[in-house]
């Protein structure tokens, strides 16, 4: 028998709150840690590995790819730049794409657009409307939009140049914004992860698509976290049927390779001009097969009416579960992007479910996040279901 083999990262800066677990490999719905611990997989490397783990299609794929060019740069013309991009638009109804590595660059990549376009229009100090319990990102700006007090502590002074509203209340948005000349865009996700699965209604997202028509602002919708097929629409805006005029992605476009793009609209496409903006490693060829090859599986598998039946599947278990027992507030979201809110900081739920054999997150401190791999199975959901409700009835009766 093997020795036990402790998790341990003497030597990386100490930025996360980890578990004691090291993984060592996957397949399908399920990882093993170095000690041959099976788990079953609802976070996905959060809301990341779309196609789940060592996926038949994805991996010939990518070896392939890595065999042939991993980098260039954007100095020439990347083909799959091209074919991903082409696969982008015609899902979204949008016009181009600028490729980048993760959510935060496509993010802070959005915010620039938005204060190029004020500053083409004559304004000098452009503003961005953004939302309480937003989260986009860590860098200095994307701090600054995102609306959690607590994670920016100690990084001031921020970015100025926000304006910030409550989610779904368009009259909020119109008394905040009134008589200002100096708004450029409205930015907000249409499911908040970070913040605690917080869905847009639909109503609100066609009166916001409305407004900014009216007043000449970016509509800017992070599908980050929310899109790729995890609400069982291409991205999670689609099921107001309205088009944003600009739209950061990342996640789940490159199935656990690093991958971000912004996709424009015609009001956008053309803000950027050669010099405005730039980067080293988007756009690479191997981040570029792995978003072809990802969008290619999907389709043929039909893994976006799998994330809407057996997201249903999960949400209607979880209820039934959870039914009638204290301290449960709502089971919300769509497709296979859930949270479970409890009526008390939940944290120490994340080591419990590992120890249990089941891998989630605890977000906004009090909301049980699953996002897993869109081919998860019904019969893997009432899995999660059976390992996460004995847990949470425990933990709720202490």
């Amino acid at each position: 028998m093997s020795a036990f083999i402790e998790a341990a990262s003497p030597h990386t800066m100490n930025t996360y709150g980890r578990l004691p677990i090291a993984l060592s490999h996957g397949q399908g719905c399920r990882v093993w840690d170095v000690n041959g611990k099976p788990y079953l997989d609802a976070l996905a490397g959060i809301a990341v590995n779309t196609l789940g783990h060592n996926h038949p299609k994805l991996v010939p794929a990518l070896q392939d790819q890595i065999s042939k060019i991993i980098h260039s740069c954007n100095y020439y013309h990347v083909p799959n730049q091209e074919k991903l991009a082409a696969n982008l638009v015609e899902l979204s109804g949008m016009t181009n794409v600028f490729f980048c590595c993760t959510g935060l660059e496509a993010n802070e990549a959005a915010l620039k657009l938005a204060r190029k376009f004020g500053h083409d229009k004559g304004i000098a100090r452009p503003k961005i409307v953004v939302y309480e319990k937003a989260f986009h990102g860590r860098s200095i700006a994307t701090l600054s939009a995102t609306g959690n007090k607590k994670i920016q502590e100690g990084f001031g002074p921020l970015v100025e140049g926000f304006v910030r509203v409550p989610l779904n209340d368009i009259e909020a948005l119109k008394k905040a914004t009134v008589d200002d000349p100096d708004v450029v865009a409205v930015f907000f996700e249409t499911i908040q992860g970070e913040g605690g699965i917080n869905p847009m209604r639909a109503d609100y997202l066609r009166q916001v698509r409305d407004l900014c028509d009216q007043q000449d602002w970016l509509l800017m919708i992070d599908e980050v976290q929310c899109g790729m097929g995890r609400t069982g629409k291409w991205f999670a805006h689609q099921w107001a049927d309205i088009v944003p005029d600009v739209m950061p992605l990342a996640k789940g476009l490159g199935s656990g390779v690093p991958i971000g793009a912004v996709v424009a609209g015609p009001k956008a496409a053309s803000i950027f001009k050669p010099g405005n903006h730039g980067t080293t490693f988007g756009g690479n060829p191997l981040a570029m097969r792995a978003g072809v090859e990802t969008i290619r599986i999907m389709q043929e598998d039909g893994l976006l009416g799998n994330a809407s039946h057996v997201g249903a599947h999960l949400r209607q278990s979880l209820e039934r579960a959870l039914a009638g027992l204290a301290g449960v507030r709502e089971i919300r979201g769509q497709g296979l992007m859930i949270g479970v809110e409890l009526d008390r900081p939940s944290g120490v739920l994340t080591q419990r479910c590992a120890d249990a054999g089941l891998l989630i997150s605890v977000t906004a401190d009090s909301v049980i996040r699953l996002v897993p791999p869109l081919i998860m199975s019904e019969a893997e959901a009432d899995e999660v279901v059976a390992l996460l409700a004995p847990q949470v009835r425990t933990f709720l009766t202490e």
